[in-house]
Order: C-alpha cells, then structure tokens, then sequence
C-alpha cells in the first residue's frame, strides 16, 4: 500500500516514521517548504526523542514534500494529521482540516481510504466524507476512518510504536480490513474496532479524564497546603487503590500542551451545543486555568510589588522532554512578572528558541547558577532533571535572598531543610529558614 500521512507536526511526523518503522512506505506531505526542506536534510521541525534517529534509519521509505501533485498521486491510504487548534469560543477550528479534503479531491486519482489522525469533535469524520463525496461526484470510491493518536510528548515515538491500543472506527469492512493490514506489526498493541463516532469520542474521552485527575489533584494539593497535610502521602496512598492508580496524581501548577487545554475546551463546547453541558469539564478547565499562577500568588507573601526585583525561571516547557510551549504555565507567568517590572532570567534545556520568539527581550542562559545568580526569588515552572538533580545548596550561594517557589515539587522537603532558603512548593509544608 501507498501510504500518505498529510501534516508534519507531533501527530503526522511521528505517526509517518513510526509507519516506517513498521515497514510501510510512506509520503509526508506538508505545505510549509522550510519544514520539508528540514526534513529531507535529516533534521526534525520539532524537538521528540528518538525521532530523528528513526528518521534517519528508514529514510528509504519516507518522502518528504511540499509538491501537491507527487504527494497524491496513486494513494491506498491517505493519513490526516495536521492541526485542530482551538477557537476564541473552545471550539476546535477545522479549516485545515478541511485545506487536506480540499487536497484530496483536486488531485487523488483512485480508490482510497481517508484515516482521520487528528483530534476532531464527534461527527467531523462523517461530515468530512460528505465533503469529498460531495465534491468527487462518485468518481472514486472515498471512505473516512478514525484513528486517534494517543501519544503524549517526549515519549511519542515509543508511545506509538508500543500503543498500549489502537482505536479503528470504521463503517463498512474494507476499511477495516485496511487499517489492521496497516497495523499488523504492532505487536504489542490491543486493536479495538468500533463506529466512527465512538473512536472519535474515546479520545476526547481519554483526554478529558486525565486533565480531570490533575484538576482533581490539584485542587486537594492546595487544599493539603491550607490543612497541613502533604500532597505526596495522600498521593501514595491514593495510588496503591488499583481502582484509582498512581498515574497523573503529581501536583503541580497545571496541565498544558497541545491536547489538554483544546481538547476540554472542544468537548465542553460540544456538549454544550448539544445542550448537555459537562460540568466536570467545566470545572477542570477553570481549575487549571487558576492553578498556572499559583506561583505568583505565593510571591506576594514575600514581595509587595515585583518591579525592579531580580527574577530566576528555570524550566520554559510545558513539561519536561519537549520544546513544546502551548499553554505552558511559564507564558502567563512570565508575562505578568514582565508585566510588572521584574527582571528576568530564565533557563530551559531545549524551549529558550521557542520562548524567546514570544519573550525576546527577557535574559537568557546557559546553565542553571548564571540563571539564579544575585536573584531575589526563583520561579520553577518545568521539573526537568537537571533542575531535579541541582545541588540545592547553591540556591543559598549564589542567590541574593532564597525564595525559590517551585511549581513542579522537584525536591525532597528532607533535602531543603538542611539549607538556609525559603522553599514553596504545591501542597506541601513551606520552608522558611530564612527571614521574609
């Protein structure tokens, strides 16, 4: 089979290697020319780990191109992968999902199968076949599958590789058949076969469950704080109720990327134009949303006013693995810090590129003690390890006074104690063994 997979983002790019990983000859088809041009040099537009390995190792059966007429012609199977951001009101913006339909019925020349990559609210598959339909006037047979990809950054390639399953939704065999055809070699993947509407529905599903979790625990991470309780114990013993689990119970100051904050924005929107509002979502969202500056309101305890006040970020990402900075707790952080006359300096391993595009005015650096250095609080935003495995005691040595509120509770509250700084972190006993 041909295979084209539309779009060089993190779901596109990553599903096309992986397809070639598995032994299928693959097309990559974007419209941006800087992006092919990257990749037919070996190198990846996005930054995901053991990527451009794989990239490199199947480069016989992956083309990459920006030529329309090359990238359709005579295709089996034709993968969507390209963006559905979300619009000003939640919903999820479509149009370049309708660009590839578009694509497909100006230049397609047989038979194929359209498989739906892209996250889209219920019922766009069946509406996007319409349109090609519509438009092909019964000149080739077009039929939609849905596919969703459950891939989360900085482990994609083995997310995907290793799915821990694989929903088909399809509506008539033949594209069934297919799809399993395709996914044959993954080996270690449970193929679950199901309705277009309802494959559609577990991702948005999926997706809104796990923000759900870290909303939830969020909400009693603070709530810990204000009753002197610790968040990491009541986690723990949370967790070991297999009906609950240990996953996504780590406390911290929000969720983001590029699925979360879209996606329970989508499906609320959905319901509730389907007069049937999710509440719970709702909720989630409002709670993340307060969560990202909560950082910012610890401040205020230690600082009146933030102008001329020496600033440390370390940690840019919305998590730690990707330069990925959509709806990355740093951006509104930072922008109020900026805002309100801060002097910054910030430090991420991979994102600074990325971050300075939005903030180019901001100090950047190299290494975490040049970042600190003669500060007067520190912000940490991302938990890599690097600033897990930081020598605490140079927060005390290099910084001017202390205060370091940390967002992603990188360290052992047994660890700070032993040094002479004011440490915060989310719901967990403050620190303070040095005066206000």
């Amino acid at each position: 089979m041909k295979i084209l997979v539309s779009g060089t983002g993190y779901v596109g790019l990553v599903t096309a290697v992986c397809l070639a990983e598995k032994g299928h000859n693959v097309v990559c088809y974007d419209v941006v020319k800087e992006k092919i041009d990257m990749l037919n040099q070996g190198k990846s537009p996005i930054y995901e780990a053991g990527l451009e390995e794989l990239m490199q190792k199947n480069k016989e059966r992956i083309i990459y191109t920006y030529n329309k007429k090359e990238a359709y012609k005579d295709l089996d199977v034709i993968f969507i992968g390209v963006g559905t951001p979300e619009r000003v009101d939640g919903s999820a913006n479509l149009d370049y999902i309708y660009a590839v339909a578009d694509d497909i019925v100006e230049n397609i020349n047989k038979d194929c199968l359209v498989v739906m990559k892209s996250t889209v609210p219920i019922g766009t598959n069946y509406k996007v076949e319409k349109y090609i339909q519509d438009r092909l006037k019964g000149k080739h047979r077009i039929e939609i599958a849905s596919n969703p990809e459950f891939l989360a950054q900085g482990t994609a390639v083995i997310d995907t590789l290793e799915a821990q399953r694989i929903i088909i939704g399809t509506h008539s065999k033949w594209a069934e058949k297919i799809l399993k055809e395709i996914y044959k070699d993954f080996e270690k993947s449970v193929i679950v076969s199901t309705d277009i509407n309802s494959a559609e529905m577990i991702k948005y599903a999926s997706n809104d469950f796990l923000a759900l979790k870290i909303s939830y625990i969020n909400e009693i991470a603070n709530l810990c704080e204000a009753l002197g309780a610790n968040i990491e114990d009541v986690t723990l013993g949370m967790g070991l109720d297999k009906r609950i689990g240990n996953k996504f119970l780590n406390a911290g100051i929000g969720y983001g990327g590029s699925c979360f904050p879209k996606d329970t924005k989508a499906l609320h929107w959905l319901a509730k134009i389907n007069e049937c509002e999710l509440k719970t979502v709702k909720a989630a969202i409002d709670v993340n949303q307060n969560q990202k500056i909560r950082l910012i309101e610890k401040s205020k305890k230690y600082y009146e006013h933030l102008k001329g006040i020496n600033v440390a970020v370390l940690g840019l990402a919305f998590k730690p693995g990707t330069d990925d900075l959509r709806e990355a707790p740093s951006i509104i952080n930072v922008e109020y810090l900026e805002n309100n006359g801060a002097n910054i300096k910030a430090w991420d391993p991979i994102a600074q590129k990325n971050f300075s595009k939005i903030f180019p005015q901001i100090n950047y650096c190299d290494t975490i003690d040049d970042t600190i250095k003669d500060a007067d609080i520190c912000f940490i935003f991302t938990e890599w390890e690097q600033i897990k495995k930081y020598d605490i005691s140079k927060y005390e040595k290099l910084m001017r006074k202390a205060v370091i509120l940390d967002g992603r509770n990188c360290y052992k509250l047994d660890d700070v104690k032993q040094y002479n700084i004011i440490y915060e972190s989310i719901g967990r006993k403050s620190i303070e063994n040095i005066k206000k």
